[in-house]
């Protein structure tokens, strides 16, 4: 149980960790990888933006090892609350929003109907300064109240 408890608790507290490292690291000192996931897209299949998941896969690899070495402590139930909540931030945000694959297009469920406003509202800023809705799975309840279901892509 305990170890279930510990991969929820980071599940959620990477959605904090997302937001702090998206407006601070991706929208400062790491623009330049993050710069063209923000301009319109061409023909390329991979953007340097794509550094970040593997940058950010790498304390999960390291949890792993470490924590199944350990007989599966907790180590091993942090590095799996980070690779699920990467899971599901791939899933959110290169299937759903930016429609990577072509899964999810004309869903008219409000909560991801949310995430798609709150992601295209991000989106709308072009330079690293500016912007806002740096989370992934957790945005502002406005963008939620639109009866409007209709969305496009970001």
């Amino acid at each position: 149980m305990i170890s279930f408890l510990i991969t929820i608790a980071v599940f959620l507290l990477m959605e904090c960790v997302t937001w702090l490292t998206h407006k601070y690291v991706m929208h400062g000192f790491m623009w330049y990888f993050h710069a063209d996931h923000h301009q319109p897209k061409y023909a390329n299949v991979f953007e340097r933006n794509d550094i970040f998941f593997i940058i950010f896969a790498i304390p999960s690899i390291v949890l792993f090892y470490f924590g199944a070495n350990a007989g599966f402590n907790y180590l091993f139930f942090i590095g799996l609350g980070i690779t699920l909540y990467g899971f599901c931030y791939f899933m959110i945000h290169d299937i759903l929003i930016h429609q990577r694959f072509k899964l999810f297009k004309n869903t008219q469920n409000p909560y991801l109907v949310g995430l798609r406003k709150g992601h295209k509202v991000h989106h709308k800023h072009l330079g690293k300064e500016e912007g806002e809705c740096f989370g992934m799975l957790f945005v502002p309840f406005k963008y939620y109240k639109s009866r409007n279901t209709k969305s496009t892509v970001a």
